[in-house]
């Protein structure tokens, strides 16, 4: 089974590497988000957070770092509505999706937007977010692809939306304001 999970993981890996926006990806970080363990409780012990943990969905079962270096625990976004965005410093399509991204954000607090970046240095992706003036959000640094195969994602730009009971729906872009603003309604609705 181990085995099947390294070669899964080394083929998604390697579909991210080759979906690429034409453009080849610097050298990555030995960073990766590590799986939450499978001996975690299964009944919350009183809590609010820790009934969150017991019963986020399997795609945010997951422990990372953002970008400025803090632990981010994917469980503490369980029940809320998320707009995943995954991108690469260096992709074209990304950096279009940018000022959308900024804009809904701004305009949709009932959203939990999160950027996951991919596919190049810590450095790269800090100078992206600085040059978008993304840094409102918060910023995953997923250099090995680790939340990106948990997800399912194999291209950039793409936005997983999660609906705070936990059914994914994934969109490529770029949407722009307009295709990005459709997706909110639906992960919005009643």
């Amino acid at each position: 089974m181990s085995t099947l999970r390294s070669a899964a993981a080394a083929m998604t890996t390697l579909t991210l590497l080759t979906a690429a926006c034409a453009t080849t990806p610097r050298d990555q970080p030995e960073q990766q988000a590590t799986d939450t363990p499978a001996s975690a409780p299964a009944t919350p012990t009183g809590s609010n957070e820790e009934t969150r943990k017991a019963t986020a969905p399997a795609a945010l079962r997951f422990t990372t770092r953002t970008l400025d270096g803090k632990t981010f625990q994917g469980e503490s976004l369980a029940g809320k509505p998320i707009a995943f965005w995954f991108w690469a410093p260096w992709c074209p399509k990304c950096l279009s999706d940018a000022p959308a991204v900024k804009a809904a954000a701004t305009q949709h607090k009932d959203v939990t937007f999160i950027g996951i970046a991919g596919l190049d240095t810590e450095a790269a992706m800090k100078e992206f977010v600085q040059r978008t003036g993304t840094s409102d959000l918060v910023h995953l640094a997923d250099a090995k692809g680790a939340i990106w195969t948990k997800l399912g994602v194999t291209e950039q730009s793409t936005f997983v939306f999660m609906k705070p009971d936990g059914t994914l729906e994934k969109a490529s872009g770029p949407l722009g304001q307009n295709g990005l603003e459709k997706h909110l309604r639906t992960l919005t609705a009643q």
